[in-house]
């Protein structure tokens, strides 16, 4: 099979497991996202493909080929961390160029390929500058440049944004996920952060406690979230526990807060799911809808949303509004939220 194959991969620290059976494939030119909380296991995979780690048990592969017994610098891949490890006495020709002066390229080929390389990442011009001159994102440029320019058949990146501010970020992670798809880069993208991954990717692997919780596009992910952990960690945390009974057409939902007919294929004990999305203020008087009510508690503005907390029984939600026609009451005050069920609702069977 072509490009990264990872087959069922343990690893321990001691009496610390921290991986427990990963298996999944990544093909060439695809960009995957290794999503997961601190103490997942992402930094550790990532660790073991680089050829840093040695696993347990498993096998990483290439094209069929095992990766176990290659050194690390004869795996063909290109590492970025978050500490850039630019070299401060180098200017920034001299950062990029590092890689190919150490595997003996022609000088004139790495003169080409530098200003290449520096005009992909958006940073043409910039070969005399003095690394101490750059800012945060020039920095970060720079050494994705480096990555890039030996033309390695996959570069991976940990972490490469955690060091600079939001705002930063932001406006990077849009451009480096421009810069790999324009240069059509296989890379392995490691990351705690949902937005980052999720707009950078074609592909995530949610990790959690050493397990794959969930493969799929940023969509399919969002969209249907395959297990209460995913849910959480995706920020739904709407919950309650539910049962789900066959109907006419579908399966009827029942809570202690209310019953609703969803048009899937439930049953059984389990977690209902409330989208925070998929609710808009005030009572929709149409055939289709269901209504909650409940407190108000807190609310926050985004600049896109608000953000609201809302009792209602002894549950505690929270909601994102979209729609700014109506006036959010006041802070204590009485609240109703209309939803469709078929879109609002999600269950997860117990197991």
């Amino acid at each position: 099979m072509e490009g990264l194959e990872i087959l069922d991969i343990h690893k321990s620290f001691g009496e610390i497991q921290v991986l427990h059976g990963i298996s999944f494939h990544q093909e060439k030119g695809e960009v995957l996202a290794l999503l997961g909380p601190s103490g997942s296991g992402k930094t550790t995979l990532l660790e073991i493909i680089a050829g840093l780690v040695d696993p347990d048990q498993g096998d990483c592969t290439w094209d069929g080929i095992s990766l176990l017994g290659i050194l690390p610098h004869e795996r063909g891949f290109g590492l970025m961390f978050q500490e850039y490890a630019l070299f401060p006495h180098k200017n920034v020709f001299e950062n990029v160029a590092f890689g190919l002066k150490m595997a003996g390229e022609n000088q004139d080929w790495i003169n080409k390929r530098v200003r290449d390389v520096l005009k992909l990442v958006g940073l043409p011009g910039f070969e005399t500058r003095d690394i101490s001159t750059l800012s945060g994102g020039e920095q970060q440029r720079v050494a994705l440049g480096r990555s890039l320019a030996p033309e390695p058949r996959m570069v991976m990146l940990d972490e490469p944004l955690g060091a600079l501010d939001r705002t930063i970020r932001d406006r990077l992670i849009g451009e480096l996920r421009d810069i790999l798809r324009k240069a059509a880069q296989t890379a392995l993208y490691v990351t705690h952060d949902q937005e980052e991954a999720f707009t950078i990717a074609d592909k995530v692997v949610i990790l959690g406690n050493g397990q794959i919780a969930q493969i799929g596009t940023p969509q399919e992910i969002y969209l249907h979230p395959i297990s209460p952990y995913v849910a959480k960690f995706l920020g739904m945390t709407n919950l309650l526990e539910g049962v789900a009974l066959p109907a006419e057409e579908g399966a009827t939902l029942t809570t202690d807060l209310g019953s609703w007919i969803v048009n899937q294929d439930f049953e059984g004990k389990g977690q209902v799911l409330l989208r925070p999305d998929r609710v808009v203020l005030g009572e929709i008087k149409q055939p289709g809808f269901s209504v909650i009510s409940g407190r108000l508690q807190n609310k926050t503005f985004s600049g896109q949303i608000y953000q609201i907390q809302v009792d209602i029984g002894k549950y505690q939600f929270r909601f994102d509004i979209s729609d700014f026609d109506k006036d959010l009451p006041q802070l204590g005050d009485a609240i109703q939220l209309s939803f469709l069920p078929e879109e609002a609702l999600h269950f997860f069977s117990q197991k």
